[in-house]
């Protein structure tokens, strides 16, 4: 039997339906004012301009630089690896299938590699697959066992991860601007000609010749009149929201061994968990055994593409693990000298936009097997009933802006593929894949959807991506 399934089911609700409530404060409906016509300089000019640092734009820029092209990448914060490091992700979703193989491969397997051995924590590749009473047992609570089967889904250390990031852009040759925000395409005769950034140097271009939008949000594809989709599985955690938090200080073995060991003692626990706190979830282990994460709790009902719910949900986030810090310490064994060590600098949101692309994954197509023409990539299935799923290069693609490739949580998918889709090794693989596809497109003069998926296929496969045959 598989120890903890229930409990990391549990972990994974926590949500509260604060935004429906919420008075949002009257905006707009106050005119307009003018803004007088500018010059922009153009700050520089690159063959592929990525846009957003986060996973899918760090594989993005590294994966566009190693085919041959000039990269320049912007993020808006002072860090790469985005929700992975920013946002305290630290857990990495599943990159093995339900057999052991590691099909999320090649770039992904690069920044992971990179980790100090301090700095990671899953199960070994020997366990992978495995299904032995023992190595599940071990495995489960640390979310690394699911369905009764081991999995390569580490925890990472976020600062670290930062660092590996950094130091693979660097070597690649990738000139990274950080403190700047992609504001807004630019446009000429028709086709996207790069981008618009703000920073403290006020508004600049930069001019390219494909671009990789990587914003998590697609803000770029947007803005330059793509159309996207936004409705969402009410039933899944993916439309919800937080800020998430690192609690240090927790003997991890001391509360393993009572969540595992104790289970008349840890109902007791979990109903006055529920009783005393309004917000009440569970941590997850972290990659080391002083450390814990709050991966929630997950607010639901706000829109994170505007600034009043951006704003509630920092406060209610923060709020939220000062209840629970309070609650852990004064009740759960291992909790005794916990202390807030971070609260994320970046907030997690799972979904905003979609692309509407020129193929979009549907969960029918994701759970028949078929491998695609247009390979890009494999992604692990849900559960192990449920074949690896063949990702497509019309995921990528826009169905009207010339030059521009979409990588991340935000591609063309509908709702329920997109909750496995948005997770940080499924978007270093697009990501991954985008970039050879940018610098491909730059290189030979061709639109995107024109270079032939051949020639992105060999480039990732050089590369280490993982790919079936077609």
């Amino acid at each position: 039997m598989m120890t903890g399934e229930t409990e990391e089911q549990t972990a994974q609700k926590g949500m509260f339906d604060a935004g429906r409530a919420l008075v949002r404060p009257s905006r707009g409906g106050l005119g307009t004012v003018a803004a007088p016509a500018e010059q922009i300089p153009v700050f520089a000019s690159t063959d592929v301009l990525v846009i957003g640092g986060g996973p899918a734009g760090t594989t993005a820029a590294i994966a566009a630089a190693r085919t041959g092209a000039q990269v320049m990448l912007v993020e808006r914060y002072n860090h790469l690896g985005g929700l992975s490091t920013g946002g305290l992700v630290i857990w990495i979703d599943r990159m093995s299938d339900w057999d052991g193989k590691l099909v999320i491969r090649g770039m992904a397997e690069e920044l992971l590699d990179r980790l100090p051995k301090d700095a990671i924590k899953g199960p070994a590749p020997s366990t992978w697959g495995s299904r032995e009473e023992a190595a599940v047992r071990e495995w489960a609570p640390r979310a690394s066992a699911h369905h009764g089967t081991v999995t390569w889904a580490p925890m990472i250390d976020p600062e670290w991860l930062k660092l590996a990031s950094l130091s693979m852009i660097s070597e690649a040759g990738v000139d990274v601007l950080l403190h700047s925000w992609a504001s807004g395409p630019l446009l000429e005769d028709g086709k996207l000609a790069g981008a618009i950034i703000e920073s403290k140097q006020g508004r600049q271009a930069i001019r390219a010749k494909a671009v990789v939008d990587c914003s998590g949000d697609g803000d770029m594809f947007a803005r330059a009149g793509e159309g996207a989709e936004g409705d969402i599985d009410q039933d899944n955690i993916h439309h919800c929201a937080n800020t998430a938090s690192l609690l240090s200080g927790v003997d991890v073995n001391a509360w393993m061994a009572f969540r595992t060991s104790d289970s008349a003692g840890f109902k007791q626990f979990m109903q006055a968990g529920r009783e005393a706190v309004k917000h009440f979830i569970l941590p997850m282990a972290g990659w080391r055994d002083d450390v814990v994460v709050f991966m929630g709790p997950r607010f639901a009902g706000f829109d994170v593409l505007k600034i009043d719910d951006l704003t509630q949900l920092e406060l209610l986030s923060r709020q939220a693990i000062v209840d629970l810090l309070r609650f852990y310490k004064s009740n759960a064994p291992g909790f005794e000298n916990s202390w807030l060590m971070l609260t994320a600098p970046q907030l997690g949101a799972r979904h905003s936009r979609r692309l509407v692309g020129q193929h979009r994954m549907t969960a029918a197509e994701t759970r028949s097997g078929v491998v695609l023409d247009d390979e890009i990539g494999v992604s692990p299935s849900l559960s192990p009933n449920l074949p690896t799923v063949s990702v497509p290069y019309g995921a990528l693609l826009p169905r009207n802006t010339h030059n521009l490739l979409v990588a991340g949580r935000h591609i063309s998918t509908d709702a329920q593929t997109h909750t496995f889709m948005r997770e940080i090794p499924q978007c270093w693989l697009t990501g991954h894949a985008a970039g050879v596809a940018a610098a491909l497109t730059a290189g030979s003069g061709l639109e995107a959807r024109q270079v032939p998926v051949a020639d992105i296929r060999k480039e990732l496969a050089k590369q280490g991506a993982y790919l079936q045959a077609t």
